[in-house]
């Protein structure tokens, strides 16, 4: 099982490696859900996870709230994303949203065309969509080469064995083409549950591996 550990800067991340983390996802401010760390930041983590084998995936996000984004946000997120593909990330973490609620296709289709190379994870704003929406939304990000969907299968806060259901079909859907990749909710504690319920060879948290003294 690999596990994905969701990291606000460079803190926790050597002793998450230790414990066990085999990716990075890497974000500063969690507490609104992850926004785009600094230069430096993901200089430092990309040093040492190279040295450890260590994929690292970093979030362009400009800011919290929703994943509705302006000209001026378009512009910023472009030009992180030019600056951490230039630093050496393996991937990056993003996804822009209509106001009705579906994909940003323009949006989207500039910042994966200037991922060329990398992994790219949509994540939670695949939440925001409607649910009968959302295979539809699979199709889209299939075909444009998304690797993978970073999904609670529900709305944030509800416990993450109540999704098993949703998430399953979203697994099934999703078949051979992304990996649908659950958090939200996972820990050290239950992932193995997730995992062997779920069938599935990934998964995210922020707390997925023990990092007690």
């Amino acid at each position: 099982m690999l596990k994905e550990f969701c990291a606000e800067n460079y803190t926790n991340i050597p002793l998450a490696i230790a414990r066990g983390a085999n990716r990075i996802e890497l974000c500063d401010n969690l507490a609104v859900g992850g926004t785009t760390p600094s230069t430096g930041v993901i200089e430092e983590v990309l040093s040492y996870a190279e040295e450890k084998s260590i994929p690292v995936m970093t979030i362009i996000r400009p800011r919290g709230g929703d994943f509705v984004y302006n000209d001026t946000e378009m512009k910023i997120m472009h030009t992180d994303l030019i600056e951490a593909k230039k630093i050496g990330t393996d991937g990056v973490v993003l996804g822009c949203l209509t106001p009705s609620g579906w994909l940003d296709e323009e949006a989207l289709e500039l910042l994966l065309e200037t991922a060329e190379g990398l992994q790219v994870t949509f994540h939670m704003a695949f939440d925001a969509i409607p649910a009968e929406r959302q295979f539809a939304a699979i199709d889209w990000l299939a075909d444009h080469g998304v690797e993978r969907i970073l999904t609670h299968g529900g709305a944030a806060g509800t416990p993450i064995e109540d999704n098993l259901p949703r998430l399953q079909e979203l697994i099934d859907y999703a078949a051979e083409r992304l990996t649908i990749l659950p958090g939200g909710g996972i820990s050290f504690e239950n992932a193995q549950h997730v995992s062997d319920a779920l069938g599935v060879k990934e998964v995210h948290g922020t707390k997925i591996v023990d990092l007690r003294d």
